[in-house]
């Protein structure tokens, strides 16, 4: 009975989920039904938490609407998600930011996690090691290489 129940439950989970965390600014874009129709409408904030695993995980988005806290809790894998988009990934050091809550105004930001390309202006050295050189390239550097080890 529990193996049919975890067949099942693997089938719902969705395939492309984008890397998100507690802090990022995103877009949630949620289908909507009014009577007949269908649109999609975003719902954009910050993600104030993530909590569940497997088929059962949400996640809560607060934004401020007219200087009113709405906060809206979505399941990772529901159906009536079309998509999340990042539009800030943020810098925090805890898991949930409930005390958003008692801040008005500018105190709700949240800091920006820069990548290292955008604060150093290039990639790291290990980053640069793991990129793949293509063949022609490997060629001629090793070509250049070679006369400069004959004079020695």
């Amino acid at each position: 009975m529990t193996d049919k129940m975890h067949q099942f439950e693997r089938k719902q989970l969705r395939r492309k989920i984008p890397e998100f965390n507690v802090g990022d600014n995103v877009d949630v874009h949620v289908r909507i039904v009014e009577g007949e129709k269908q649109r999609i409408q975003i719902f954009a904030g910050t993600v104030i938490a993530r909590k569940g695993s497997a088929n059962r995980e949400s996640f809560t988005v607060r934004r401020i609407v007219a200087g009113e806290g709405v906060e809206r809790i979505f399941m990772l894998h529901s159906p009536w998600i079309e998509d999340i988009k990042v539009r800030r990934p943020g810098k925090v050091r805890r898991a949930k930011l409930y005390y958003l809550r008692e801040r008005v105004g500018k105190a709700t930001k949240v800091r920006e996690r820069m990548s290292f390309e955008k604060t150093h202006g290039r990639k790291r050295k290990d980053e640069e090691a793991d990129e793949e050189v293509p063949a022609a390239a490997q060629a001629e550097s090793d070509a250049e290489a070679e006369p400069a080890a004959e004079r020695r």
